[in-house]
This record gives C-alpha cells, structure tokens and sequence, in this order.
C-alpha cells in the first residue's frame, strides 16, 4: 500500500515538545514533525536512543535526558528545551508504558508509580507550557490515551486505569485552556507495532484474533499515529478541541 501523506504549512517552524520521543511512537511523531520542517524538541528516560534518533534526523531535534516520574526533572528539561528552541507551541504528551501485571500483586506503592509513569506528567507537562503558550495567543497539546480500556483488555489494571483517566485530563483542561485559544485534544492509539509490542506481546494467535476485532485488515503502524499527531497540531485543526481522534482500525 503506497503512503503520500500531507505537507502541513503551518507546522514550518513551529516548536514542539514531545515527551518519550526516543522510540516507538514517539520517535516517529518527532520524526514526522521535523519532516515537516518544525523546530523539536523531546525529553526521554533512554539517552542512547534519544541521541541516536538525533543524528539521524538531524536539522533542528533536540533532546533532554530525564525520568518523568520526577516532576522537578521534568520542569528542568523542558527549561533546557525552551532555552535551545524557544517555548512550546505544540505539546505532545506521548510517554507511556504499557507493561502487564496481575490485579491480585499490584501493591500500593506499584499502583503510584504506574499512575507517576503514564499519568501524572501528563498535567505537569502541559502547567509548564501553558503559560508560554497564553503569552503568545494560543497553542496546541496533543495527549496519547489508549483503546485498551474501551476494549476492556485485561492484564494491566493500573495502565488501563490511568490511560481511561487521559480523556478526563483532555476534557477539563481544553475548557480551562480553551479561552486563550489553547486546544487540548486526545489521540487514541490500538494496537500499534512497535518493536516494542513486537518483542514482547505479539503472537500469530494474539494477531488473529486482533485482526477479526478490526473493521480494516491491515496492522497499525506508528506512523499513522504521528499523522493524527500532525494534524491536530496544525492550523488545519484550529477547530478542534476537548475531543478523542481514533487511530485503531475500527476495532472499537
């Protein structure tokens, strides 16, 4: 299946911040955005691969090192961020992991860190660049949720738990935000094929029955996630806000 995708205009120039941008669906929505010709920056725990995906993209990607579970590291890279490619335009809340565990051993202290991990920076990342983005008249936050919990997926309570929680943090904020024209909308990923899924949860079985869920025949790959990505952060979106864009092949 050939792919001509579109050149967005608006997003020429535009800086924008990505959390867990090394790898996966983040490494291909920064490698979207620079192809676009827009001045990124992203932040990610993996510093090899985040300095690997620099060189070779090149031009005008830019990343910081840092765990986002600590809220002060955070603030600090996207301090350092701001510095080298100017405040944030566009924010893309991507980091996430979705790793499996069983209702019956999650502890209390597994609990927090699961929410720390795939929910709490999410709010955290967008207070420090909401106020750049009133300054300047307006701006776009893009956060990624998941399908799994409408899907009722089990096997990971804690991520499903915080990744349901993701439209409740898109809806309230796009009413705050929305007054300094501030769109804030969710992407909803299915399943995607990533290496990451590919090493550790893909099976032929498991894409069988995956595939008789979907209403289209063919696997999802990341890209087509970063393609919603670009639209929703682009002009061509400016009337969009406080709402979910689908990316899951009709499985819902």
């Amino acid at each position: 299946m050939t792919r001509d995708f579109a050149i967005y205009p608006s997003l020429r120039g535009r800086r924008v911040f990505v959390t867990g941008g090394a790898s996966g669906i983040g490494a291909e929505i920064v490698a979207a955005f620079a192809a676009q010709g827009a001045r990124v920056g992203f932040v990610d725990l993996d510093g090899a691969a985040a300095g690997a995906l620099c060189d070779r993209l090149g031009g005008e990607v830019h990343h910081e090192t840092c765990d986002l579970r600590d809220i002060a590291a955070l603030r600090d890279a996207f301090a350092a961020l701001k510095t080298r490619i100017g405040p944030a335009e566009v924010l893309v809340n991507n980091a996430a992991r979705d790793d499996r565990h069983d209702w019956a051993e999650v502890t209390p202290d597994y609990w927090d860190e699961r929410m720390a991990t795939n929910l709490r920076h999410m709010f955290f990342a967008i207070q420090a660049v909401a106020p750049d983005m009133i300054a300047a008249g307006g701006g776009a936050v893009v956060n990624l949720a998941s399908n799994s919990w409408m899907e009722a997926v089990g096997g990971f309570p804690a991520y499903a738990t915080a990744k349901a929680a993701v439209h409740g943090l898109t809806r309230t904020l796009a009413r705050d935000l929305g007054p300094h024209r501030i769109r804030v909308n969710t992407v909803v990923p299915g399943w995607i094929m990533t290496e990451r899924q590919k090493a550790l949860w893909v099976t032929p079985e498991k894409l069988e029955q995956h595939r008789r869920r979907q209403c289209l025949p063919d696997l999802i790959d990341p890209v087509y996630v970063a393609r919603m990505v670009l639209f929703l952060s682009s002009d061509d979106a400016a009337m969009c806000s406080a709402s979910n864009y689908m990316v899951e092949a009709g499985s819902i």
